[in-house]
């Protein structure tokens, strides 16, 4: 039940010297308390019954004993050490930066290039419980969603009320890229990473995307890009006087600078064609990002003192019971 016990404060354990000069005080209390009387001979009183109470008249003396070195033994804090659990010295800072614009509202994904996008990174957030984790939208321009936190349920609660049409149309790639650099520049983790998805070419903001990738590799921000899309055509919702209907438009992603962005921040570019894909990608990012953490095995201990307390109050208990009944003393 104790394997692997340890204590915190064995220096406690010397209080159990007391246990010495009880002891022999009770011994010569017991000899001094002895009644003694003249008879012509002790025959008749060894060979009388001995009862119950003379087999157990140092019982109560016994209990006191064993209560007191129980509760040295909680004084020192045992404590267990048989769990061994795996943790991180420090986690992965991760900033989510996602496109919004029209276009993501594109089927060729299920239901649509954002929603498939939002679902993917919610998995993938969830399965990041070490990792500080932030997320920026851009389209015409950026914004932060939210600022890096290990509150998960506040990031994938904010990851749900992304929509199109939040801010200005439009697809700021650089700007995007900025904003998240400007949330991880400060960081101390051992790795800062960025996942920009876009489906689409910088077609606004004041920064360009190079720059915000050369930004990026200043302060040792990895950038993984992802582009989104089918490759040809895909059908977008278009608003008619007939109402919204689905029309087929080609596909346009700046591949050649997304490609740009992850070489010169030590990233990697990927293509997602479908939402089997893009899971892919989210896994494989996973797996690349995990094998850059530190690992250490490390025991938790945990507090052991609960049993000897219990046994201590219950052989004191015990003590205090048969000192008022069995070997109570008649005044």
């Amino acid at each position: 039940m104790f394997d692997g016990l340890t204590f915190k404060n064995p220096e406690l354990f010397y209080l159990l010297l007391v246990i010495i000069p009880m002891t022999a005080w009770y011994i010569f209390r017991q000899k001094r308390n002895t009644a003694s009387i003249q008879i012509s001979s002790t025959a008749s009183v060894f060979k009388a019954p001995k009862t119950a109470r003379q087999y157990l008249r140092h019982l109560v003396f016994l209990f006191q004993i064993i209560a007191i070195s129980f509760f040295v033994i909680v004084l020192a804090r045992p404590q267990s050490s048989r769990n061994w659990e795996k943790s991180t010295t420090e986690g992965i800072d991760i900033v989510i930066a996602l496109d919004i614009s029209s276009s993501m509202l594109a089927r060729d994904f299920t239901p649509d290039r954002l929603e498939a996008a939002k679902n993917v990174a919610m998995k993938f957030i969830s399965g990041r419980e070490y990792d500080r984790m932030g997320l920026v939208v851009f389209s015409g321009e950026a914004f932060t969603q939210c600022p890096l936190t290990t509150d998960r349920a506040v990031l994938l609660n904010l990851f749900k009320d992304i929509h199109s049409g939040m801010i200005e149309d439009g697809t700021a790639i650089g700007n995007g890229l900025a904003t998240a650099v400007s949330r991880l520049k400060e960081s101390k983790a051992i790795s800062r990473v960025v996942i920009l998805l876009t489906d689409g070419e910088n077609n606004r903001g004041e920064v360009a995307p190079i720059t915000a990738a050369e930004i990026a590799k200043t302060f040792g921000i990895r950038v993984y890009t992802i582009g989104v899309g089918t490759i040809g055509t895909a059908p977008y919702p278009v608003q008619t006087q007939f109402g919204v209907q689905l029309r087929n438009m080609e596909v346009k992603i700046d591949e050649e600078t997304l490609r740009k962005i992850s070489s010169i921040t030590d990233g990697k570019y990927f293509r997602a064609t479908s939402n089997t894909k893009l899971e892919e990608i989210y896994k494989e990012i996973d797996k690349l990002e995990k094998s850059k953490i530190e690992v250490h095995e490390f025991s938790r201990k945990s507090e052991e003192f609960l049993p000897f307390a219990l046994l201590g109050a219950l052989f004191l208990i015990a003590s205090l019971f048969l000192r008022v009944t069995i070997f109570r003393s008649i005044p």
